[in-house]
């Protein structure tokens, strides 16, 4: 008896399991793709993982960073905050964006409005005449942008040391762009 219980209960749990995939994934045609929600928990979730990591001499230099711009095809010493976000698109599996140069990430069909999580902004540099940095916001709480970003610093300067999170007034921010798959046709 108790081990018709037991078959039962595990038969339960497989069903469920099997039910919660379903809800979670979507299907077209063989390919799954997986929901927005846990395609941007992925994505932030690498993001964070590399909170702290540091230059080695101060120098667009060490064994993360350069590991960033070799995504890129850049050499040690290139500034990488683009390398950056696309490093990390790239380790959640996207082949999209693969850039090191920070203007690129934000191509007008790729360009929306507001700042949500796993979009990638830019700031723009009077004195580049462009958009000359580059990271992923983590949110948004009403003017503030809470944001993870590679070849910064404390003082949120495009020629940073490390990957910080930062919070940065949305007025700072020229752009947003969504990388993430579309939708039904449409950018999230």
């Amino acid at each position: 008896m108790i081990k018709t219980y037991l078959n039962y209960a595990v038969l339960c749990m497989i069903v469920a399991v099997g039910t919660f995939h379903q809800l979670n994934t979507k299907r077209f045609g063989n390919q799954t793709t997986k929901s927005p929600d846990h395609q941007i928990n992925q994505l932030l979730t690498i993001a964070k993982s590399q909170i702290g990591v540091r230059e080695a001499t101060g120098n667009n230099d060490g064994e993360a960073v350069e590991r960033y711009l070799r995504y890129t095809d850049n050499k040690k010493g290139k500034p990488w905050c683009a390398a950056f976000v696309s490093w990390v698109f790239g380790q959640a599996g996207y082949s999209q964006p693969r850039t090191a140069w920070s203007p690129s990430l934000f191509p007008k069909a790729r360009r929306v409005t507001s700042a949500k999580p796993a979009t990638v902004f830019g700031i723009y540099f009077k004195d580049k005449g462009r958009i000359a940095h580059a990271g992923l916001v983590e949110k948004q709480q009403k003017d503030w942008v809470y944001t993870i970003e590679g070849n910064t610093n404390l003082r949120g300067s495009r020629e940073g040391d490390g990957v910080y999170r930062k919070l940065r007034h949305a007025k700072t921010i020229a752009a947003y762009a969504n990388w993430l798959p579309l939708e039904k046709g449409v950018l999230r």
